[in-house]
C-alpha cells in the first residue's frame, strides 16, 4: 500500500524549503549573503515546480486513477526515482548553477516524469478512460512531455548560441508556459471534474468537448504571448490575443459546468472557499494575459522584472497552491490548517501588492521608500511561517 499521504507531507516540506530559500533571496538587496544570488534563483524555482507542485499533482494522479491498479512497486520506484532527482538538484543548484550535477539530476527527472506520464497513460484501469477527468490528465501529461523540449534545447543553444540568445530565453518560457498553462492547470482542472464524476454529477458531453476544445486551442495560441517581448511580426500578436480570448471563454465554459452541476454542494466549505480564491486569482490571471497581448503592455512587461516576477507567484502562490490546498484537503490527503493558511496568504497579498507597486513606480518614476525591500523581505516571511505550521499540522497528525 502506498502512503500517500507521507508522500504529500514530502512536497509540503519541499514547499517549506522554497519559501525559506525565497526569504533568503529577498535578503540579498540589503544585506551581504555569502551565497550565489543566480544559483540560488535557480534551486527556488526548480523545487518550487518539480519538488511541490509536481509531486502533489502526480500524487493526486496517483490516488485516483492508480491506487487500485497493482503497480504500487512501479509506482514506488518511480517516486524514489524522481525524489533521488529532486534532491540532487536542491543539494548541486545552491553551489554550481547551470553545471554537471545539476544537468544530471535535471535530466534524471525529465526521464523520470517520462517513465511517469507512460505509466498513467497505459496503466489506468479501462474504466476511467472515457471519463472527462482522464481525457483533461492525459492532455495534461501530453503537455508535460512537450514542456520539456525546452529544457532539452537549452544545452545546445547554451554551445551554440549562448545564454544572452533571445533562443535561450524562448526556451525557458516555452518550458514555464507548458508547465503553468497547461500541465497545471489542466491537470488540476481534470481532479476538478473526478471529483464531479465521483458525486455522480451531472455534466454534458457536448459543455464538456467545448471546454476541452476551447482549452486546448487556447494552451497552443498563447504560447505566443511568451515571444511579444522580441516584437515579432504582428501576426504574432494576433495569434497571442486571439489565444488570451478563447482561454476566457474556456474558464467560462469551465465555471458554467460546475454551477450547473452544482459542484459546491459536494464540496467541504473550507475546500470550496479555497477553490473561490483560486477562481478570483484566474480571472485576474486572465485579465493580465489579455492585456500583454497589447504590444504596449507586452513591451511594459518585459521591461519591468517586478511585473514578471509578480505575475510567476500571482499563478504558482495564489492560484495554484490554493487549488491543490483545497484538492488535498477534500481528498482527506492534508490537514490544511487555516491560521497557517491565511499566514501564508497574507504574505502573498502583501508581497504582490510591494512588487506591483515596485513596478509600477519603475514605470512611472515615482519616488520609492529606500526601505521598500526590507518590507518585501517581511512580506516573505510570512511565507515559511504559514506553510511551517501546516506542515507541523501534518507531521503530528496520526492518520
Amino acid at each position: 500500500m502506498i502512503a500517500i499521504r507521507k508522500h504529500i507531507t514530502l512536497a509540503l516540506g519541499y514547499f517549506f524549503l522554497v519559501a525559506l530559500l525565497g526569504v533568503v533571496l529577498r535578503l540579498f538587496s540589503f544585506a551581504e549573503v555569502p551565497a550565489t544570488f543566480r544559483f540560488l534563483v535557480h534551486t527556488h524555482s526548480h523545487v518550487a515546480l518539480l519538488g511541490w507542485v509536481y509531486v502533489a499533482i502526480t500524487s493526486l494522479i496517483y490516488i485516483i486513477f492508480l491506487k487500485d491498479a497493482g503497480i504500487d512497486k512501479r509506482y514506488r520506484r518511480i517516486f524514489w526515482f524522481t525524489q533521488i532527482s529532486i534532491l540532487g538538484m536542491l543539494l548541486s543548484f545552491p553551489f554550481q548553477g547551470y553545471a554537471l550535477f545539476s544537468i544530471i539530476f535535471s535530466t534524471l527527472f525529465l526521464i523520470a516524469s517520462y517513465f511517469f506520464a507512460w505509466m498513467v497513460l497505459t496503466k489506468t484501469p479501462t474504466e476511467f478512460k472515457s471519463r472527462f477527468s482522464y481525457k483533461c490528465i492525459k492532455a495534461s501529461l501530453i503537455y508535460m512531455v512537450i514542456s520539456s523540449i525546452g529544457p532539452w534545447a537549452l544545452g545546445g543553444i547554451m554551445s551554440t548560441l549562448g545564454s544572452t540568445s533571445i533562443w535561450y530565453k524562448l526556451a525557458i518560457y516555452f518550458y514555464l508556459h507548458f508547465q503553468y498553462n497547461a500541465w497545471f492547470i489542466l491537470a488540476l482542472c481534470g481532479i476538478i471534474f473526478f471529483i464531479a464524476e465521483r458525486k455522480n454529477l451531472n455534466i454534458s458531453s457536448s459543455d464538456f468537448n467545448r471546454f476541452y476544445i476551447y482549452i486546448n486551442v487556447a494552451i497552443i495560441l498563447t504560447f505566443f504571448l511568451s515571444v511579444l517581448w522580441t516584437q515579432p511580426n504582428a501576426i504574432f500578436y494576433n495569434l497571442a490575443g486571439i489565444g488570451a480570448v478563447i482561454q476566457v471563454f474556456a474558464f467560462l465554459k469551465f465555471f458554467s459546468i460546475f454551477k450547473k452541476a452544482g459542484l459546491g454542494k459536494v464540496v467541504a466549505s473550507f475546500s470550496k472557499l479555497l477553490l473561490k480564491i483560486a477562481a478570483w486569482v484566474l480571472g485576474v490571471k486572465l485579465i493580465a494575459q489579455l492585456l500583454s497581448a497589447l504590444p504596449f503592455f507586452a513591451d511594459l512587461a518585459y521591461k519591468t522584472p517586478d511585473f514578471v516576477i509578480g505575475y510567476l507567484h500571482w499563478v504558482f502562490l495564489g492560484l495554484i497552491s490554493p487549488f491543490l490546498f483545497a484538492l488535498m484537503h477534500h481528498f482527506n490527503l492534508m490537514k490544511v490548517s487555516k491560521i497557517g493558511f491565511w499566514i501564508f496568504f497574507t504574505g502573498f497579498i502583501i508581497t504582490e501588492l510591494i512588487l506591483l507597486y515596485r513596478g509600477l513606480a519603475m514605470w512611472q518614476r515615482w519616488q520609492m521608500p529606500d526601505d521598500i525591500a526590507i518590507y518585501l523581505f517581511a512580506g516573505s516571511c510570512l511565507f515559511p511561517i504559514g506553510i511551517g505550521w501546516i506542515l507541523l499540522e501534518n507531521l503530528k497528525e496520526k492518520y
